[in-house]
């Protein structure tokens, strides 16, 4: 694989890293990322994975595009309402790296279809805001031995976590909440708030998280939960043990 001199150039400020260099940016361009959510952390994630170079993006979201949306997703703006969400951010992905594959999936994750949508993806990403998706992604990846990288932002505080499940050692997102909330679609900022920034700071961790993944560098958040408080700037890194009952205890058997 030869780089381009538009490549060399754009992806020139990474390349020069010791820890990328031209190996990790062909890792980065053969990697393949699908993005579960195209809202306030689906937004930033997916601008800087496309700005980064990850050769395929995938985008699931049914959703419009509405005015409430526009304080926190930031890839969206006033002419997009009420267009869908996932094939308007695939167009202005396409203008910021026109190099990559994206593919628009206009539709609800569900038990019948993760399975065909995710199966060409090495890794994926939850920047849902239900906690029926959240789980569905989670015990997807558990039984394929996919990588998740999974965030949450709720009022002034998020959290981001890292399910390697190619590891058996890896918890999962049930050895963290083991009993399923009562309301499973509840959207927490539609009730709660959120202040938009959230987004952005927990999607930019996500994304870096990916990289790291991709590449093999660096400290993986696999094994903790870094929970971030908005207002204090506090950043905790919390460690979370697979939970000897758990559905990843039972798979890995």
């Amino acid at each position: 694989m030869k780089f381009s001199k538009n490549q060399l150039n754009r992806y020139s400020r990474q390349l020069i890293l010791k820890k990328i260099g031209i190996i990790g940016q062909k890792k980065l361009l053969k990697s393949s990322v699908l993005i579960v959510g195209a809202g306030g952390l689906g937004s930033p994630i997916a601008i800087y994975l496309t700005s980064l170079g990850v050769g395929k993006i995938g985008l699931v979201d049914k959703d419009n595009i509405e005015m409430s949306n526009l304080a926190r997703q930031i890839i969206f703006d006033t002419k997009d309402i009420k267009k869908n969400k996932s094939s308007v951010a695939i167009k202005k992905l396409k203008k910021i790296n026109p190099d990559l594959n994206f593919k628009s999936f206009n539709k609800k994750l569900t038990k019948k279809n993760i399975k065909y949508i995710a199966k060409d993806f090495d890794l994926l990403v939850d920047g849902s805001d239900n906690f029926r998706t959240r789980f569905l992604i989670n015990d997807y990846c558990l039984e394929n031995r996919k990588i998740l990288i999974s965030g949450a932002i709720s009022k002034f505080d998020g959290q981001v976590y890292t399910f390697n499940f190619t590891k058996k050692k890896s918890p999962c997102l049930r050895c963290f909440i083991p009993d399923e909330p009562d309301d499973l679609d509840t959207d927490n900022c539609e009730y709660e708030g959120v202040l938009g920034t959230l987004g952005g700071i927990i999607g930019s961790i996500q994304a870096n998280e990916v990289v790291k993944e991709i590449l093999n560098i660096g400290d993986t958040l696999c094994g903790y939960i870094m929970i971030i408080d908005g207002l204090k700037l506090t950043f905790r890194k919390v460690k979370l043990n697979k939970r000897f009952n758990c559905l990843c205890n039972e798979k890995n058997k």
